[in-house]
Formats: C-alpha cells, structure tokens, sequence
C-alpha cells in the first residue's frame, strides 16, 4: 500500500501543527512548511517521528513563488505527494479598514490569496491522473471572517478568505474528473497564537460570548475536520466549505 504523503503550509503552529501531529498518528509522513520560527517546527517534526512516521520541515514565505517551487522539490525528493493543507496565512494588525495600509492588505493578499494559489497549482500538477498523477485530495483553509466580514478588525483578512472559498469551489468542479477532491475548512474563533499575532491577545475571551456553543475551538477539533477531509470516509465530498464554529 503506498504511503500517504501530506504537506502543510504554516505547519509549525496553531491548526497547522495540530494537523500535523494527528496526521502522524494516523498513518501518513508529513512535510510541514514554516517561514521563521524554526525550533518550533522541529518540534512538531520530533513529535510527528514519536508516532513512526516521517517527518520534515521545510523554511518558506509562502508570498514568494520561487520559496514555494523550492518548498515542493524538497517534498518531491522526501515522498510522492497524495494529500495538501494549504493552510499557511496571516492577518495583519487589527485596525478600522479606513485605517489599515496597502502594505498591510498586499501582504496579506500575497500570502492568503496568491501564495494559496500556487501552492494548489503546484499541488494539482503533482497529484492530477491527467498529468501522470494518482490523485489525492487538498483541504484549504478559509474562514468564518468571509461570511461575517470581520468589521472593525479585519475587513482585509476576511476579503482573502473569501477568494479562498472561490478557489476551493472552482479548483475542485476543474479537477474532479482528475481523482483529486478539494474542500476547504473555515474555523471560527479557534483558541491559538492567531490572535495575539493580530495586536488582540485578549480576543478569545474578549469574543466567547458570541458563539452559540459558549466556547472557542481548539486547533485539535479543526484538525480533526481536516483529517476526515482529507480521507477516504469523505470520498465522495468536494467543493465542500465545512465550518467549524461552535454554530456562529
């Protein structure tokens, strides 16, 4: 039986590391992207080969084509890839839209939206039966900002989301004939480092009040969706945004 081969964008902490560490544990090897923090990825890296599976980890701006190109000829040479989480994404700092700079929202676009893109382009020419793959699936990650729109926080944030949710529809209708299913998870106010990134440590407690659940999510419940995204028990499921909310 040929092993599965998952990589992950921003897999180094938050969802990413959570996907990683219970994708070990579920039988596949598993590259995880970072773009800085180092000794956090070697972590997830120690923890994915505690649970006998491969592991790697592999530095990237996921805005830079030419980091994403490098990014998957490491993973070429580690396995044969079968499974994406193209999760990798960034915020900015909170602020009114009429506030927020065209650096802050390019930047966000270059990462969330256009570094997605070729990091599925990249994907699909691997795994594509039409282009001498064996198919596979890609889970993208959105969010629940694009149907709430994030007012006065992250208006930016919430319009990359969306194209995310525009690719994960058109990209899976393109390729479903091509043995790749693709679905996408959007969180809600999931309880990581996320938010602290964002200039809101505070934002988890400050927010609980708003979700029908009484709680925030955790990173383990996102991957757990992701999990079963990405495996057989949904083979007959793409073109899927699945929230994980709490009923928000």
């Amino acid at each position: 039986m040929e092993k599965k081969v998952l990589l992950i964008t921003g897999g180094s902490r938050g969802i990413g590391a959570a996907t990683a560490r219970l994708a070990a544990r579920q039988g596949y090897d598993v590259a995880i992207n970072y773009v800085g923090n180092e000794k956090a990825a070697n972590e997830v890296v120690a923890d994915i080969e505690k649970s006998n599976a491969r592991g790697i980890a592999i530095k990237g701006d996921m805005a830079s084509e030419a980091d994403i190109l490098r990014m998957f000829e490491a993973v070429d040479k580690f396995g044969k890839l079968t499974h994406l989480v193209n999760n990798a994404g960034i915020i900015g700092n909170s602020s009114k839209f009429a506030d927020v700079s065209a650096e802050t929202m390019r930047r966000v676009v270059d990462v969330n939206v256009t570094g997605a893109m070729i990091v599925a382009r990249e994907a699909v020419r691997r795994l594509s039966t039409a282009r001498g793959g064996k198919g596979g699936a890609i889970v993208n990650l959105g969010s629940m900002a694009t149907y709430l729109g994030a007012p006065g926080e992250f208006v930016w944030y919430a319009a990359s989301k969306g194209a995310i949710d525009a690719l994960t529809i058109g990209l899976s209708k393109e390729i479903a004939g091509e043995g790749i299913r693709v679905n996408a998870v959007a969180p809600g106010l999931i309880d990581t480092e996320i938010h602290a990134s964002g200039g809101q440590p505070d934002r988890v407690e400050r927010m609980r009040s708003a979700i029908p659940m009484g709680k925030a999510g955790t990173a383990e419940e996102v991957a757990d969706t992701i999990l079963y995204l990405l495996s057989e028990q949904s083979s007959y499921v793409t073109g899927t945004i699945l929230r994980v909310s709490g009923g928000r």
